[in-house]
This record gives C-alpha cells, structure tokens and sequence, in this order.
C-alpha cells in the first residue's frame, strides 16, 4: 500500500495519497546486460547495465508457472516478453546477452525478447563445464 503523503495545492485543498514512483524518474540506459540462467526446472532472466547492477528481474515461477510448466519454453518466452517491456521502461535499446544453463527455455527467452525490437549486441553462453569431472569410483573388487 506504501506511505501515505499529505499533497497540498495551490488552491489550499488537503489531499491524501498514496506514495507512487513515476516511470520517468528511472535512470535512462542506452545498453543493458541480459542474464538468462535456464535450468530444467525453472527459467530466470535479470537485466542489469553495464556495470552489473540489477535493474529488473523475472522468472517463469514468479510468472505463475508451476510445476513442470516452469520449465518450458512457453513460460520463458512469458518472461522474456515481460523483461522487454521492463527494458523499455529503463530507455534500454541494445543488449548483450549471457545465458546460463542447459533447460528448454534459454533460447525461446532470449528469442522473445528480441521480438520486442531489441539490438543485439553479442551473445555468450557463460555455463560452467567442468574440465576433469568429479572423482572416478574406486576399482570393483570381485
């Protein structure tokens, strides 16, 4: 509900109403760095600027995705379109794009984002390889 404020005009009148924060008070981005980490289970996507400071963010879950639905390129494509209209809020024009993970939704993400008329920038797939795996089991006795 936020803070309730006393506005007062010119005329005299008292008025109360509720603290709101307008759109046009954002800070103003030109680029932007989109983070998709898709998993098999759920898809979440954050817009952050160049520097790395969490903007916006947005998951299938908090979509109201549940179950096995969260995990689907549907439900990522949802929460692409909706960072998108989030990243016009913010005056972004270009992103670049790192993804992370291997689940169904991490193109169909990125794929509807675009749509929005987004610049690309680059894309770059940041998921962790491991380069020697974990420790072999131990020789079978028999």
């Amino acid at each position: 509900m936020g803070k309730k404020r006393i506005v007062t005009s010119s005329e005299g009148d008292v008025a109360v109403g509720a603290k709101t924060t307008a759109k046009s008070s954002r800070k103003r981005h030109s680029a932007g760095l989109l983070h998709v980490q898709s998993t098999y289970n759920n898809t979440k996507v954050m817009l952050s600027d160049m520097a790395g400071n969490i903007l916006a963010w947005s998951s299938s879950g908090s979509l109201g995705f549940k179950g096995a639905k969260k995990g689907t390129p549907f439900a990522a494509s949802k929460v692409g379109e909706l960072m998108a209209d989030k990243a016009t809020q913010y005056g972004i024009k270009e992103v670049s794009v790192a993804i992370n993970g291997v689940g169904a939704g991490r193109e169909a993400a990125m794929r509807a984002f675009l749509a929005k008329g987004m610049g690309l920038v680059s894309v770059s797939d940041i998921t962790p390889i491991p380069h020697n795996g974990p420790r072999a089991p131990r020789a079978r006795r028999v």
